[in-house]
């Protein structure tokens, strides 16, 4: 079996391949990019992907779950620092495949983790466990966002790609991308559509400009 580290912080990859030497039978390959994923999904779709998905080239949930339809062998082992609940309950109700384990977890549950996608079982890290069973609350009509995020959120909600945000702000396409997934954690959405409801509501747009 081979674990696929699509995560870019080196302290993070140097731990996940620390943890895994224990494991027997398991082998593990850093991946840089979507692209160098795809590949290696198309020659073997039978592994684990372990995706830190706020700092990977991945766009969206949407994105996301087509890559999980695509690689039906494939099992998801989201490790990210923060992951809004919206995105979580999107994943793990479109399929089983997806596993959540966020980075404050300690080293018995990272173990747990990796042991329950190798052998194709869903797992959920006990503080994002705790977090769903929170009743669902409204969320807030204003959110704070950074000035460069809420530039990108007005022209993501006036319809330009990630790459033509990018070309604008004489930017790279990963600088944009994340700030793009940090607005939609910000705002507890999961697309364009309702990136560009907020806008709208939050005077960000005018309805006269967005349908220009």
């Amino acid at each position: 079996m081979e674990i696929l580290l699509a995560d870019k912080q080196d302290i993070t990859r140097a731990g996940l391949m620390y943890v895994l030497e224990s494991f027997d039978g398991v082998t593990f390959k850093c991946i840089e990019d979507k692209a160098e994923l795809l590949l290696a999904l198309q020659k073997d779709c039978n592994r684990v992907v372990v995706l830190d998905y706020t700092l990977f080239d991945i766009n969206d949930a949407a994105e996301l779950m087509i890559l999980c339809e695509r690689f039906v062998a494939t099992r998801w082992l989201l490790f990210s620092e923060d992951l809004s609940l919206d995105f979580v309950r999107l994943l793990i109700a479109s399929s089983p495949r997806f596993s959540i384990l966020l980075k404050e977890s300690g080293l018995r549950e990272i173990r747990e983790a990796l042991d329950y996608a190798i052998h194709c079982r869903r797992f959920i890290c006990q503080r994002m466990t705790e977090m769903l069973l929170v009743p669902a609350q409204s969320e807030p009509e204003h959110v704070r966002l950074t000035r460069t995020e809420g530039e990108i959120l007005k022209d993501i909600a006036l319809g330009m790609t990630t790459r033509e945000i990018a070309e604008k702000r004489i930017s790279s396409f990963h600088t944009v991308n994340t700030h793009r997934k940090n607005i939609f954690r910000k705002l507890g959405v999961n697309n364009v559509h309702e990136v560009t409801k907020y806008a709208l509501r939050a005077g960000l747009i005018d309805s006269a400009e967005y349908y220009i």
